[in-house]
């Protein structure tokens, strides 16, 4: 008898302190996924560096970027990532519905989909996500792209986007590292065919080149500088 009383008082203190660690184990996880909707208003007026940015820092990996402020940034930049990148930014709330349900029906399997980010999404997974395609990953991008483009205006959403997004194959990040790096001149220098290149390789910056760019960027280069001409960019002004 005193052995099994003995079994059932273990077997309560086990109970009890699987579900101490399960407690605290759903508290920490709530603090992680909570932590960047609490974060993202400050970055109104905070620069922040994204997740690949500290990966390199901790790895010991180079990381070149100097943040510039939007009015800093050639406005043919900008207009030309829009083009390429999302072109109805200025008017959707950081998610495309209509985007993501075209890419959902042009890929053969929901693994193949590709496309359908918009840049606010984009922003949001350079400051607290990974890369890669994963479900994952996505159900938490699109909460957290719908809340930036709540808190943030459009202009600070873009100012932030092109000061984080990698831009070259050394770890240069952000448009004045790739500008300085790809053309030797500042960002409020680019040309609007310079601009249309650097938008040509930002799906993959470690394959593709606006230093040297091959007959595919600049085909993609040529296309994104006349769409520019025609994109809404009204979200991108100052008194906004």
């Amino acid at each position: 008898m005193p052995l099994t009383m003995r079994t059932v008082k273990q077997s309560r203190r086990t109970h009890g302190t699987f579900w101490r660690v399960a407690r605290l184990f759903a508290i920490a996880l709530a603090v992680v996924l909570l932590l960047p909707y609490l974060i993202v208003p400050f970055y109104r007026f905070v620069d922040p560096v994204s997740t690949l940015m500290l990966w390199r820092w901790v790895t010991g990996a180079p990381v070149v970027r100097t943040v510039v402020p939007l009015e800093r940034i050639a406005p043919a930049l900008p207009a030309t990532v829009i083009a390429s990148e999302d072109g109805q930014f200025c008017t959707h709330r950081g998610v495309d519905l209509r985007e993501i349900l075209s890419a959902i029906e042009d890929a053969d399997d929901l693994t193949d989909v590709r496309g359908g980010s918009t840049i606010t999404q984009q922003t949001a997974k350079n400051l607290f996500l990974w890369g890669g395609r994963s479900y994952l990953r996505k159900a938490l991008e699109l909460p957290l792209a719908l809340w930036i483009n709540l808190v943030l205006p459009k202009r600070r959403v873009m100012e932030i986007y092109l000061n984080i997004v990698e831009w070259g194959p050394s770890g240069q990040f952000g448009a004045e590292a790739a500008a300085r790096f790809a053309f030797a001149k500042p960002a409020g220098d680019l040309t609007g065919e310079e601009a249309a290149m650097l938008a040509a390789i930002l799906p993959n910056p470690q394959r593709r080149s606006a230093r040297l760019p091959g007959p595919a960027v600049r085909r993609l280069a040529a296309l994104y500088e006349a769409r520019a001409q025609r994109v809404n960019v009204s979200c991108l002004r100052a008194n906004r």
